[in-house]
């Protein structure tokens, strides 16, 4: 970055920041004391080693969605998601196993600790509940503000683990069509958002592998905005796709914003990822609409003997399968192999081939595939 550049940067972070402050202190000045709501997102760590993150906000409250919900519903919410009020300074204590953690909130309102312990040890499902409770807030705030953080701590006998995108991945975003993309983003809710078909499926016969154990660790990583969080939570959750903890982006201004754009956050969150699990191997998949090929061979060439395979859904647009093409043929001097697929199904065929999935599951992702395609319906699928 120029000198320029970082000197205009670090006046507009200046800006930003004295702007927020003096919304804060009109707010407490004219008691415009609105509930506080405390986000906690899912993370991860080892059974010795992880963090909780999450932020506090003013509760816009934000209704749950309905199949129902008009244009105007969709964009309203939307609205309220990114016009956040980030309450920052303020103190917070994350509780485990009787030893209490602070932790402060920064300008935007986030908030990351990490802990050690000897006994980190979670239940059988894989996941640590961590209990996240507001002590001070620079404004006042009634009652108990509490909330659970889910951390992900993988078994030591996970066969392997999964790293997925998630636009245009396993949500139909259309991210190379700027007003597709805004459609589907501004004016839909995850009840209307549609996921890819099979991808469920897939998905938890990953997840199975083939020591039946389904223990294998999901994460997503994504440039989607941490605006988004709960959009998305509930759209996994609602289309019964694997959970996993969401690294997700802070689109506000940062002195260090040269090394926050796509490509370099989904790296930099892959690389944490492997280096938390030294001996844990991975599949990668994501799309050639963006910068995932090219990101996935990136994560080749510095982790050479860590992935298992790549699977990169064809967005079908010439150029940019074009690119995803010409990585995959560079990395076959790596014993890693690059499949570029038109569906689901293709990529669970490959990925039985490789061992990495039991081929009996097949049948069942290519029923899912036409059912999310409305090809059968549900009572069709149990025939």
């Amino acid at each position: 970055m120029s000198n320029i550049k970082k000197h205009l940067v670090k006046l507009a972070v200046g800006i930003e920041n004295n702007f927020d402050a003096l919304a804060l202190a009109w707010r407490i000045r004219l008691k415009l004391n609105d509930p506080l709501q405390l986000i906690t997102f899912r993370s991860y760590g080892t059974a010795k080693t992880f963090y909780v993150k999450g932020r506090l906000l003013k509760d816009k409250k934000i209704r749950k969605p309905t199949d129902k919900d008009t244009v105007f519903n969709n964009l309203l919410s939307m609205y309220k998601r990114f016009e956040s009020d980030e309450v920052p300074h303020a103190l917070l204590n994350v509780h485990f196993q009787g030893t209490v953690y602070p932790v402060t909130t920064d300008n935007e309102g986030y908030f990351m600790v990490e802990i050690s312990s000897e006994s980190a040890i979670p239940g059988n499902d894989m996941w640590l509940q961590v209990g996240v409770e507001l002590v001070e807030a620079p404004e006042s705030f009634s009652g108990s503000v509490k909330e659970i953080a889910s951390v992900l701590i993988p078994p030591g006998d996970a066969e392997y683990g999964i790293i997925s995108d998630i636009d245009d991945t396993i949500v139909k975003t259309n991210a190379t069509d700027f007003l597709a993309m805004s459609r589907t983003t501004f004016l839909h809710n995850s009840l209307t958002r549609l996921p890819f078909a099979g991808v469920a499926a897939f998905y938890k016969s990953l997840q199975l592998g083939r020591n039946g154990k389904r223990n294998n660790p999901f994460f997503y990583v994504s440039s989607s905005p941490w605006n988004l969080y709960d959009l998305l939570t509930d759209f996994l959750q609602l289309n019964e796709i694997v959970e996993g903890p969401l690294l997700l982006r802070d689109y506000g201004l940062s002195e260090n914003s040269e090394n926050d754009n796509h490509q370099s956050h989904k790296v930099l969150e892959i690389q944490k990822i492997l280096t938390t699990y030294p001996h844990l191997n991975f599949v990668l998949i994501g799309d050639s609409g963006q910068e995932d090929p090219k990101i996935y061979g990136e994560v080749v060439r510095q982790f050479p003997d860590r992935i298992l395979a790549i699977y990169i859904r064809d967005v079908q647009v010439a150029d940019r399968e074009k690119i995803a093409v010409e990585i995959s043929q560079s990395l076959v001097g790596s014993r890693v192999e690059m499949v570029i697929v038109d569906n689901t199904v293709e990529a669970a065929e490959h990925a039985a081939k490789m061992g990495l999935i039991f081929t009996q599951a097949i049948p069942e992702i290519v029923v899912d595939k036409k059912q999310d395609k409305g090809e059968i319906s549900g009572k069709e699928a149990l025939i």
